[in-house]
């Protein structure tokens, strides 16, 4: 019988570098796999269906909620998100590790399904930092920018509560960070 996979959540306030830590690790730890959400938001330049996220309409996504389709789902910044239990379930049965990017509720949510889950919060290194990040983005308006500005303590209040926090300030070092910590939880 194999040992089964853990979940890792890796959380922070929307522009703190999940996505970019995320790429990191998949490029040194082949044997994660990404865990890829559904959403009911549009696409971002340079995203694509199936490998960043399931886009779906506002529809389709409450009726997946209808049918349980979910082990967790949020709505943030007026976006439905959600992963997929049964995607999920699949990956963690054949030993496998899992990477989500999950807010502070998602990951609190899914720890609550999977205790074994490895919750990791990301800080920027400064609201400043995190406010120019957002706007350099180039796929934000300036409302956009100060709605997720506006999440922002409560990102921090919940994310305070994650076991482990690392400051996003250098992506080697973060990365490192982040590598070291699944590492030592997963035995590998």
């Amino acid at each position: 019988m194999s040992k089964r996979g853990l979940p890792v959540v890796i959380s922070a306030a929307s522009g703190a570098g999940k996505s970019t830590i995320i790429n990191e690790i998949l490029k040194v730890r082949s044997d994660l796999v990404f865990s890829i959400s559904f959403t009911s938001r549009e696409p971002r330049r340079g995203e694509a269906e199936g490998v960043d996220y399931h886009f779906v309409t506002c529809q389709e996504f409450e009726q997946y909620i209808k049918e349980n389709r979910f082990v967790e789902w949020e709505i943030v910044h007026g976006n439905y998100y959600g992963t997929d239990r049964e995607a999920l379930e699949c990956i963690l049965k054949v030993g496998k590790h899992i990477i989500l990017d999950l807010d502070v509720n998602g990951g609190q949510r899914l720890r609550a399904v999977y205790p074994e889950t490895i919750l990791i919060f990301l800080y920027p290194p400064s609201l400043e930092e995190l406010q120019q990040r957002l706007s350099k983005r180039g796929t934000e308006t300036e409302e956009s920018v100060l709605y997720r500005l506006a999440r922002y303590p409560l990102e921090i209040e919940k994310g305070n509560k994650y076991p482990y926090r690392v400051i996003n300030d250098s992506i080697e070092l973060t990365t490192t960070a982040i590598l070291r910590i699944i590492n030592t939880n997963s035995k590998l």
